[in-house]
């Protein structure tokens, strides 16, 4: 089936399920040059992956691998140089700056390793600012938030801001801002990296719930042992390219080592 650009908003709109069978990201020979000058860098050479819907996926590489622009191309944070990458069959790269927006205010939520929380604002605050974004009424953002953040564990921090937080409450809050418009993928870089072991393991057990209860695609850029034996796909990237899609068990993950 073929969209076209004008029909996007629409479609993502009334929720129209335009996947071929049960992939919810398709990236096509995605490549990525970054140019300087006469200096090009070709942090992408030709990755390809199909992401199933509900899936629990972490990718992994080592530093200057192309795993965070891989990362940042299927989340719609950057469009690649040649290839594609559709979220439920639309093009991205076709999309108009309105449209990305839209989509990455309501098709994607975003967690990052920092928080990236506002500090001026209470955690029940930070929940509500994307669905303001979205056009949701104050009344009826602030009744979601306080059911998310119930969700989260976090009912009773509502009123607090992020200073008056331990970093793993920040992190529970920024997966709650991501929630808020009830996203089909959550897109998670290191979340669990500023974290200490235990929170660190509460933080995964909490995105395992939220596959289960949800439904929501969770991607995840880890080298976190923990996290990587909670997921259902584990994908390698090196050198620009998909070196590898496994699992854990094939991978035979112990405590401090990947084979």
């Amino acid at each position: 089936m073929v969209v076209t650009k004008d029909q996007v908003v629409s479609l993502f709109a009334s929720g129209a399920d335009l996947s071929q069978g049960d992939y919810v990201i398709r990236a096509v020979d995605v490549r990525k040059i970054y140019r300087m000058g006469d200096t090009e860098t070709h942090a992408l050479r030709g990755a390809t992956l199909d992401i199933l819907r509900g899936e629990y996926m972490s990718i992994m590489g080592p530093s200057g691998s192309g795993k965070t622009t891989f990362f940042n191309m299927i989340g719609g944070l950057g469009k690649p140089t040649t290839g594609k990458v559709y979220i439920d069959q639309v093009d991205i790269a076709q999309l108009d700056p309105y449209e990305l927006a839209w989509l990455r205010c309501r098709k994607v939520g975003y967690i990052f390793q920092a928080f990236n929380l506002i500090q001026v604002m209470s955690c029940l605050e930070n929940v509500m600012l994307p669905m303001a974004f979205a056009g949701v009424t104050s009344e009826d953002a602030r009744d979601k938030a306080m059911e998310i953040l119930a969700e989260v564990g976090l009912e009773d921090r509502a009123l607090h801001k992020p200073s008056e937080m331990s970093g793993g409450q920040q992190q529970r809050v920024a997966i709650a801002r991501a929630l808020a418009n009830s996203p089909a993928i959550l897109l998670a870089d290191e979340p669990t990296a500023n974290l200490d072991l235990r929170t660190g393991e509460e933080i995964i057990e909490l995105f395992a719930r939220l596959k289960e209860t949800r439904g929501v695609t969770i991607i995840t850029a880890t080298h976190d042992k923990k996290m990587l034996k909670r997921s259902d796909r584990i994908v390698w990237i090196e050198d620009g390219l998909i070196e590898r899609v496994t699992t854990p068990e094939e991978m035979n993950i112990e405590v401090g080592e990947v084979h």
